[in-house]
């Protein structure tokens, strides 16, 4: 069918635009066709979703609008629609834009579609239509149920019936693991993604989250995840429950071995090493209770357990002490406290000995009598006698004054 308009030839303009009510970002690109100024947009739309074709024109010089679908059938001529399907509903016709909205968009509509302008020669603008589908919930599956330490495990991940293929990171608590990745084109251009982890455990790992998770522009946070359960050897630790000091003749000794494993170690053995337990000692589950010690038990006691996964043991060094030990020592002595007394004392002796050396050094041979008075003008002893002061002839009286 071939219609014309009057007038002159006018340079239009036809774009083609398909918009969904959810669209990933950057999914429309613009193309432009040289020479004729048309232009339209390649757009990706989530399946199951709503789009609206839009051809718009510039400067219409009453020229006829149409729309084809990929297989060249006319949607809508003008305000008609020739196209037996309901989808497509007119939205909105006037001279310089033709939009019809699309629903529940499937993979069958992907696909150019062409938007016409009756000219001479007709004009034409192309949009690429891209159908995303996401794909289906990830799955992930392990190797074994449980693992022990020290052992590697494999983990799988997949992702079905995505368009474009998925991708697909691991991640371990907060460390990010790298992945073996295998993609599989379905018959209906679908895909389906593999990805496989394999790491060594710890017994820090037990109960550590693993997740897949999903990366496609269709969809947003989706993952899976599995919480590993990792079987480790008993860790072992003897606590002496008495005595709190030294352990002496004749006191008694309480030993407690707590072990903890995945699965719990299900057998606690106590040995001394290189000799035999006391033929009294007693053991009771995890404890060992010795009485009245003497210094023929000294030795090594060593604490056994084990599980599936394998044994360990912690070891407790026995020495017994005279009965006395640690009785009457000397207390804590506060040196400070007695340098402090001795310097005081030191000190009030030198004060002592200076006040003392100066009081005899000012009291000097201040020793006389009364005999002495008048002794330089005598002749002799006996008339300094006599002419001592007081006149005294008797020298059984004379007196002597010490100062």
């Amino acid at each position: 069918m071939a219609i014309t308009g009057s007038g002159s030839l006018a340079i239009s303009l036809c774009v083609f635009v398909i918009s969904a009510a959810f669209l990933p970002k950057g999914a429309a690109e613009t193309v432009t066709v040289e020479g004729q100024n048309l232009a339209t947009d390649n757009i990706s739309v989530i399946e199951g979703e709503m789009a609206t074709i839009s051809c718009r024109v510039k400067n219409n010089d009453d020229s006829v609008i149409q729309l084809l679908n990929p297989n060249r059938q006319t949607i809508y001529f003008k305000d008609v629609r020739p196209l037996k399907d309901s989808r497509f509903q007119l939205v909105n016709f006037t001279d310089n834009e033709l939009r019809v909205s699309l629903s529940n968009v499937s993979l069958s509509d992907e696909g150019r579609y062409v938007c016409q302008l009756y000219t001479d020669p007709p004009q034409e603008a192309y949009a690429d239509i891209t159908v995303l589908v996401p794909p289906g919930s990830p799955i992930i599956e392990s190797r074994e149920e449980v693992v022990s330490e020290g052992n590697e495990t494999e983990l799988t991940c997949t992702a079905i019936g995505s368009k474009p293929a998925a991708s697909i990171r691991w991640m371990k608590g907060e460390e990010e693991l790298t992945g073996d990745a295998a993609v599989e084109e379905t018959y209906d251009r679908m895909f389906t993604v593999t990805s496989r982890v394999r790491f060594s455990v710890t017994k820090e790992d037990d109960g550590v989250p693993v997740d897949c998770i999903i990366d496609h522009p269709a969809a947003k946070d989706l993952l899976a995840q599995r919480h590993l359960e990792v079987l480790y050897k008993p860790e072992v630790k003897i606590v002496v429950t008495y005595p709190e000091g030294l352990t002496r003749e004749g006191d008694n000794l309480d030993l407690t071995c707590i072990a903890e494993g995945k699965p719990h170690p299900h057998q606690i053995n106590w040995l001394r090493v290189d000799e035999e337990v006391p033929p009294h000692a007693v053991v009771t589950g995890s404890d060992l209770y010795i009485e009245n010690l003497n210094k023929s038990y000294n030795g090594t006691y060593r604490c056994v357990a084990s599980n599936a996964v394998g044994e360990a043991y912690d070891d407790y060094i026995l020495y017994v002490y005279d009965s006395r030990a640690g009785e009457g020592a000397p207390q804590k002595i506060d040196h400070a406290v007695i340098g402090g007394v001795v310097a005081v004392v030191m000190f009030a002796i030198l004060c002592a000995l200076i006040v003392l050396g100066r009081y005899f050094a000012r009291h000097k041979g201040t020793y006389f009598t009364h005999e002495a008075k008048g002794a330089d003008d005598a002749a002799d002893a006996d008339t300094a006698i006599i002419n001592a002061e007081g006149g005294h002839n008797n020298t059984d009286e004379k007196k002597e004054y010490y100062i």
